[in-house]
């Protein structure tokens, strides 16, 4: 069993990307927030695999093609372990902040034989992907794992290492919290729907600047 897991929230302004405000306001940042959702949504529902979760906060959108599972209350390390634990066998997980990943990039975890634990950093310091093989109770690989530092990353991964895990470490990538790495998703991702909709509205920011 393979899982492709897209871990994201509902696109509610004043609740998402609040860190891109200002200089966009709240419904902006929404905007970017779901285009760069319906352009992870497409990209991992390329990739082949047995199931595709959409591992949802709040109200989820319709015809994805994507279960819907309901993340628990807690902290984000508490949400994606218990992701981990909802699914069978080998599994990926993604978040909604990287709309320039590569689809063949989560299948060559679901095909690789070598390893047991997948790792993608991002450059602020955290993660965008994370795979992991099947263990009993792989959810506490996670648990406890401080997020949403500069320091995550690097915390998850010696907690791979620790638990005795072959890693194989995947491309890094910009996650977008803030303008400038916001432009550079944009440019990475060109044909993209979030580059379209920060094109939409980044002149005026430019402007104003």
């Amino acid at each position: 069993m393979t899982t492709v897991i897209v871990l994201a929230k509902e696109c509610v302004p004043g609740r998402v990307k609040t860190r891109l405000t200002p200089p966009f306001t709240s419904e902006e940042a929404a905007a970017l927030a779901a285009a760069s959702l319906a352009d992870t949504i497409e990209a991992a529902g390329r990739v082949r695999a047995d199931r595709h979760l959409l591992w949802f906060q709040g109200r989820a959108p319709r015809g994805t093609g994507f279960e819907i599972g309901t993340q628990p209350a807690g902290g984000l390390d508490e949400r994606i372990a218990a992701a981990f634990d909802a699914v069978q066998g080998r599994a990926v997980l993604v978040g909604m902040d990287t709309p320039q990943l590569d689809p063949a990039v989560l299948q060559s975890v679901l095909d690789d034989e070598d390893a047991e634990a997948w790792f993608g950093r991002a450059h602020d310091g955290g993660f965008w992907a994370l795979g992991l093989d099947r263990w009993p109770r792989r959810g506490d690989l996670i648990r406890g794992v401080p997020m949403s530092t500069e320091h995550t990353g690097a915390a998850q991964l010696m907690r791979l290492h620790a638990a005795g895990l072959r890693v194989r470490q995947l491309p890094a990538l910009t996650d977008f919290d803030h303008v400038d790495e916001a432009m550079l998703v944009a440019a990475e991702a060109p044909e993209s729907r979030f580059a379209a909709q920060l094109a939409l509205i980044a002149p005026a920011v430019l402007a104003d600047a």
